[in-house]
């Protein structure tokens, strides 16, 4: 007797309807369970978005003040972090706060009145090239170079909160669009 014979009669139906149901049922529970995890994450995640919206605004008056930034502090590793990539005019280290697998943030090292994009003039041509320059070599050095993203906050609408220029490069993950 072969095993498709065993498989005959309505006992075996009966059967496959009982896994099937009960399959559905495991899948409407895991869902269920699911669902309130993902209200948390959304959550979590416009409370996030409302606390860099926050800092971006709070930071915004002193934007032209020349006092020294937390990315001043660790250039002078008075603040320690974790270095990617440092040459004489640029720093690469990860994001504390990291929003994709690989978050890593690429400042010049001499801020030069280049507190954000929208301050750049001639005279910092050199370094922007530097700087989007250092974003390829931190994602070769990531491994992220088959897709990354470079990000560049400026001003408190676009909710930058640190008034030194910097890049994101952000990669690892499957990046969406529209990134806002």
């Amino acid at each position: 007797m072969n095993s498709l014979y065993l498989l005959r009669g309505p006992i075996s139906l009966r059967a496959f309807n009982f896994i099937k149901i009960a399959n559905q049922t495991a899948q409407i529970q895991n869902a269920f369970i699911r669902r309130p995890l993902q209200f948390r994450r959304v959550l979590s995640s416009v409370r996030a978005t409302r606390d860099e919206e926050l800092a971006a605004i709070a930071a915004a008056p002193n934007a032209n003040s020349g006092a020294p930034t937390i990315f001043d502090k660790i250039i002078s590793k008075e603040i320690p972090s974790s270095i990617v990539y440092e040459d004489e005019s640029v720093l690469a280290f990860r994001d504390i706060s990291p929003q994709a697998p690989v978050h890593v943030l690429v400042i010049p090292k001499l801020r030069d009145g280049l507190t954000q994009l929208g301050k750049a003039e001639k005279r910092h041509e050199e370094i922007l090239g530097q700087l989007l320059h250092a974003a390829k070599i931190v994602a070769e050095k990531e491994g992220i170079s088959d897709g990354f993203r470079v990000v560049i906050n400026s001003g408190a609408s676009a909710c930058q909160s640190v008034y030194h220029l910097h890049l994101h490069v952000l990669g690892g993950r499957q990046m969406k669009w529209p990134p806002g």
